[in-house]
């Protein structure tokens, strides 16, 4: 027990004494790689809304299509063919979109809060500092970010 109690600390002081060093990526490459994940994924997620949107829409088509009589008209042929847009829509969406879809609901989930409901406004005021601290640090971070870049390019253009 003392021999293993030895052997952790040393190791506990090994790595503490000697810093474990993880490998450089440049600013500029970071940011590029943000970047561009930032804008793949706010396009999945409009991609997603949309997909959702075609799917409603679709759906009110369908239903507005008459019935269809005893015999086969072009109506008919018509509601086939909007079915398998549909399908098509759908198997997408549910194949690749599952995520952007749980996010385009909630978002429309918060557009249906009550906002006349006394409870709601109470806790929504209590919450308010934090919110508004969070999202006054996230456009603080984009603009130091952008002020950060503005001044290097001009510490490069006066060597």
């Amino acid at each position: 027990m003392d021999a293993s109690a030895r052997l952790v600390l040393c190791m506990c002081v090994l790595l503490f004494v000697t810093q474990v060093r993880s490998s450089y990526i440049p600013s500029k490459m970071n940011r590029t790689i943000n970047t561009i994940l930032l804008q793949h994924y706010v396009k999945k997620v409009f991609v997603g809304g949309i997909l959702e949107t075609y799917n409603r829409l679709l759906n009110k088509v369908l239903e507005q299509l008459p019935t269809p009589g005893p015999k086969v008209d072009s109506s008919d042929t018509i509601r086939n063919d909007l079915k398998y847009i549909l399908k098509m829509v759908q198997d997408l969406r549910d194949n690749h979109f599952k995520e952007q879809a749980k996010l385009v609901d909630e978002l429309q989930s918060l557009h249906n809060i009550p906002t006349d409901n006394k409870v709601i406004q109470s806790k929504a005021l209590g919450e308010l500092p934090w919110l508004y601290e969070e999202a006054s640090s996230m456009a603080n971070h984009g603009r130091k970010t952008r002020r950060r870049r503005f001044s290097q390019t001009n510490a490069t253009k006066k060597l």
